[in-house]
Parts: C-alpha cells; structure tokens; sequence
C-alpha cells in the first residue's frame, strides 16, 4: 500500500487541552484525536464520550480532578464507535446513557466495529487489554431525555441522522452550551463511513437553531462564540456536501467506485487535505457516499477484512 493504512502511522502522541466553553462545563480535546466533556453539577460529574481505552480515559479524570473533586455519576456516549465507548469502565460511573438506535447498533456490529477501529488506530487501543468488553448502556432513551444533576438540567437529544443513525447531541440550557459529538467537527474531516449523507444537513440545521454560545466537538478545538461556532457548523456541512455530491454523481451515470474516489478528491483535497485524519477517512466516507447514492440506506457493516480491502482498492 502507498499509505500507510488508516492511523496506522500516527503514533505521536497529542497535546491534550482541556477548555471551559460555559461555567463548570470542559471540553477535552487532542489535536483531532477524540473529544469528551465534562459537565459538573451540583453533586456529581457527567462525562461525554469515554474514550477508546481506560488508559485514555484516566487522562480525562486526570483533567476533571484538576477543576472538581465530585464523583463521575454518568457518561453519556452520543453514538456506538469504539473509539469513543470502550474507556467507560474507567470512570465508574453508575449510569452510562446512549439513545435506543446506538444500543442497537451495538448489539449488531459492536464487535466488529471494534475490529475495524482496532485496526485503524493502534495508538488510541495501546493498553486495550484492561478494556472489560463492549460498552452497553443502563439507560437509553428515543427522542429525547433529561437528567438533573442537582439544579443543573442536561438534555441529552437524538436531532436527526448523520454521523450514525443513533448520534446524540448534549445541550446544557443554564449556559446554552452543546455537545455534539461527531455530528460537528473542527479543523478535523468528518468520518462518514457509517453517516446519511442526506441527513446530516437537516441535523446540522436543527443544531444551529440551538443558536447556541459554544460547542465542545466530536473532533478538533472548542468552539467559543456565535462566529466560530457558525464556522464549524457550516464548514461540516460543506465537508459532508463537497464528499456526497461528487460521489452521487458518478453513481447516477453508473460509474465506478474508482472513479467517484477521484472525483470526490478532486472536491476535497484543495480544501480539506490539511485536515486532521482526512486521509484515514477518505476512503470510507467515498465508500459510503457511493453506497447511499445508489439506495443502501443502512450502512454496511465494516469489518477488518474489508477495511483492508477498501483501502488497497482506493488508497493502494
């Protein structure tokens, strides 16, 4: 192969910055590895998204602890990833909460996705033996859900399909700050390989009339303020839009895999080729774009087979 596989040759460890985006709510980010949150009640601490392994997890406790020393009561997991689910057990916390469609997503293809992910970025899995197995929630919910933490109100909502079927977005109404997860991203490409591309527009609008004041992202620095929240919101849409179209295209005529592959780089590359991990996306997010374009609704299953596959088709 070319390049090397996926984040195969990212092994450089990342500066870690951790960023209060509202009063007692924190954004921990690492140059467009994944993010969590913090959010610090009354009594209690609520994190969003785990991490890949309890190793990475400590590293976030390590930052709560610099600000609170309240316990960690829940960690709300906004869709299924590995990269994002399997580090929960580090934090012990009594309620681990994800909406109905990422529970069920677990259950069909947590195991595999595990696979994939653990193939594609050995430096997030280093330590992965101390993780217990896959991440099941106590608590799910439809819609919509709130949790009291003391006074504090956290809303924790399904908007619409796009990163998965099953994304949640975490909105703290006292300071009019929102989690996102991987719905929006910053400087970071969009990963689209299990995504709706057609969905993720409208979800990105039912955010944006959130109007709020500060977004800790999937990926990629905190966004504080109207303007630079505005910026990542529709440079995503952009991201996703610059990936589908061309892809659709080629589909609609007939074309190949092979040649929406070109077609989308010649979109993407003069814009995001500076973006973090956009070369480990690439590929999947061409994969997907074709998928959907030709009327697979639900996204196929990836494995650690077909990863490879994928790549030495397009990458290669």
């Amino acid at each position: 192969m070319s390049k090397a596989f996926a984040s195969q040759g990212d092994m450089t460890e990342k500066n870690i910055s951790f960023t209060e985006v509202g009063e007692g709510l924190y954004a921990f980010t690492a140059e467009g590895d994944p993010n969590s949150g913090v959010i610090i009640g009354d009594d209690s601490v609520m994190i969003v998204e785990a991490q890949a392994t309890p190793r990475l997890a400590q590293k976030v406790i390590d930052c709560v602890r610099t600000v609170t020393d309240k316990p960690i009561s829940h960690v709300v997991l906004t869709h299924y990833h590995a990269v994002r689910v399997l580090g929960a057990s580090a934090f012990g916390a009594s309620q681990i909460i994800m909406s109905d469609k990422a529970r069920a997503m677990v259950m069909e293809r947590g195991q595999e996705d595990w696979d994939s992910e653990f193939q594609r970025f050995p430096r997030l899995f280093e330590g992965h033996e101390s993780i217990p197995g896959l991440t099941l929630p106590t608590t799910t919910f439809s819609d919509s859900m709130t949790v009291y933490l003391g006074n504090r109100r956290v809303d924790i909502k399904h908007l619409g399909r796009a990163h998965t079927a099953g994304d949640a977005v975490i909105h703290v109404p006292d300071q009019n700050v929102m989690f996102t997860g991987d719905i929006v991203e910053y400087h970071s490409a969009c990963y689209c390989g299990d995504g709706h591309f057609n969905d993720w527009g409208k979800t990105l609008d039912n955010i944006k009339a959130y109007d709020v004041d500060a977004i800790a992202p999937g990926r990629g620095d905190a966004l504080v303020g109207s303007e630079m929240v505005n910026k990542a919101i529709e440079c995503t849409r952009d991201f996703v839009e610059s990936t589908y179209k061309p892809a659709a295209k080629v589909a609609a005529r007939g074309g190949s895999l092979k040649e929406a592959w070109d077609a989308v780089r010649a979109e993407c590359d003069p814009k995001f080729s500076d973006f973090a991990i956009y070369e480990h996306c690439l590929p999947f997010n061409v994969a997907r774009a074709y998928d959907e374009a030709r009327g697979i609704d639900t996204p196929r299953i990836w494995t650690a087979q077909r990863d490879l596959d994928m790549w030495a088709a397009l990458q290669g």
